[in-house]
């Protein structure tokens, strides 16, 4: 068993020393009001997204970091049947907070195992909503950047993904950091093909999913009104980014159809997707079952007379823009997700085959979306989510076709990224790797023993 570092004494220090609230020119934008989609209602059950940008940085914080867009708020009626919905009034802005850190910046950015509460103090804190005209206002979006005096700096966000998929964070990200690498010029992120579309229009409603989301969110919610799920524990867990790189990819792949050809695993006839994100969730997806497998006959040794055909779930996310009957820019502002579910059995998944039957499953999902069954089953998103959540749902978040590494305000490209709200939502982060075109970073947050095995079972799988 590996000595892992105890988590209070390594916390992150930070010193607050400013904080501005970022508003448009007084008269600039109209109040404007953003309908919610139906791509946008399950989102209300998410937790906040998290994530922060570490770069090498030696000089002082340049104005210009300072964001150049209009703050809005996510308006949730305090009853039914109403619909929930964004709004940007005259005076509204956003939360920026500059702090300072003596904090070992190097620590920060390496892969290996750490507290996982150790660089929360860096993520900003939403500001906490009111209540106005029968109706509950959230913040949506909060900013912090800390200074590691000569080192280094990072840029942190949390924002409601109510408001925004992967895709359009992303999107956001880069078109500030191009402002900011240009010396604060706005128009150099503003041309036709590359400047935000924000018209919620676009969407269409085909398959009535609408009301039935508005529906399933209401009865789950209750009195609280939270856009936010309750959140799972942090403190006993550790954090690691463990990296794959292009030939341990490629070998994982050579593994799972050298697997399909020896074993007599089902007789279809259509090949398998094997894509770097399907081998990638299938390999991790596998990895945590059999590290929390352990963890559970450590605490309960009846765990392992459990049934053979209990089911195991997983879901990710895929991108709709270019998957519908109608066509949607790629530069959409907004939600155009839809999450796919995934069951199988624990014999199944356990077993000598279990990745070549997690990456079977979900290959056939991606391929289902491909070949317009983006929509299919999606009228059952939110109840499928809670019936699963409450059986251990593994999700992923992020991807390696956002391309985080490319977010450069002009210092070069970042140390490191991470994805923050992985500690509490139980999800594990994808991302491209910094160093390599075609290799793979997962971030994961687990128990201490889990961890231990997870390690194991890592290195076994790269050999």
């Amino acid at each position: 068993m590996k000595n892992f570092p105890s988590p209070s004494d390594d916390m992150v220090k930070v010193k607050f020393l400013h904080r501005h609230d970022i508003s448009p020119p007084v008269n600039s934008v109209s109040a404007t009001v953003l309908p919610l989609t139906f791509f946008d209602i399950p989102w209300l059950l998410c937790c906040p997204i998290q994530r922060l940008f570490f770069y090498d940085f030696l000089n002082p914080l340049p104005p210009s970091l300072r964001p150049r867009f209009r703050s809005s708020s996510l308006v949730l009626p305090l009853a039914p049947p109403q619909k929930p919905y964004i709004l940007y009034s005259e005076g509204d802005s956003l939360s920026l907070t500059v702090a300072e850190s003596t904090a070992d910046f190097a620590q920060l950015v390496r892969d290996e195992v750490c507290d996982a509460m150790l660089i929360h103090p860096l993520v900003p804190q939403l500001p906490p909503p009111c209540e106005s005209d029968d109706a509950r206002l959230w913040p949506l979006m909060a900013i912090q950047v800390t200074l590691f005096p000569n080192k280094g700096i990072c840029i942190g966000v949390q924002f409601l993904h109510v408001a925004a998929d992967g895709r359009s964070f992303n999107h956001f990200m880069k078109s500030w950091a191009s402002i900011n690498r240009s010396g604060g010029d706005p128009t150099c992120a503003n041309s036709d093909d590359s400047s935000p579309f924000h018209d919620r229009g676009m969407i269409k409603d085909l398959h009535g999913l609408e009301p039935i989301f508005l529906k399933d969110w209401w009865s789950c919610v209750g009195p609280s009104l939270s856009p936010s799920r309750t959140l799972l524990t942090v403190a006993d867990k550790v954090r690691a980014t463990f990296v794959f790189k292009k030939a341990h990819i490629d070998g994982l792949k050579a593994q799972v159809l050298s697997q399909l050809k020896n074993d007599d695993v089902d007789s279809e006839s259509d090949p398998i997707h094997l894509s770097t994100s399907v081998v990638m969730c299938a390999f991790v997806w596998i990895c945590i079952i059999k590290s929390k497998e352990e963890e559970q006959q450590r605490c309960d040794q009846s765990s392992s007379e459990r049934g053979k055909d209990e089911l195991y779930y997983f879901a990710f996310l895929a991108d709709c823009r270019d998957q519908l009957e109608y066509s949607i820019p790629l530069t959409y502002f907004g939600n155009c997700l839809v999450a796919c579910f995934i069951s199988k059995k624990r014999s199944m998944l356990l077993g000598k085959s279990g990745i070549l039957h997690a990456a079977k499953a979900i290959g056939i999902k991606v391929k289902e979306v491909r070949t317009g069954g983006a929509l299919r089953g999606m009228d059952g998103w939110i109840r499928n989510f809670n019936i699963a959540n409450s059986r251990g749902l593994l999700t992923v978040a992020g991807s390696p076709r956002l391309k985080v590494y490319d977010t450069d305000f002009g210092w070069g490209r970042p140390r490191k990224s991470h994805v923050v709200h992985i500690d509490a939502s139980g999800a594990f982060s994808l991302a491209e790797s910094r160093d390599e075109d075609g290799g793979v970073e997962v971030g994961l947050a687990l128990t201490r023993v889990c961890m231990d095995k997870f390690i194991s079972l890592f290195k076994k799988g790269l050999n």
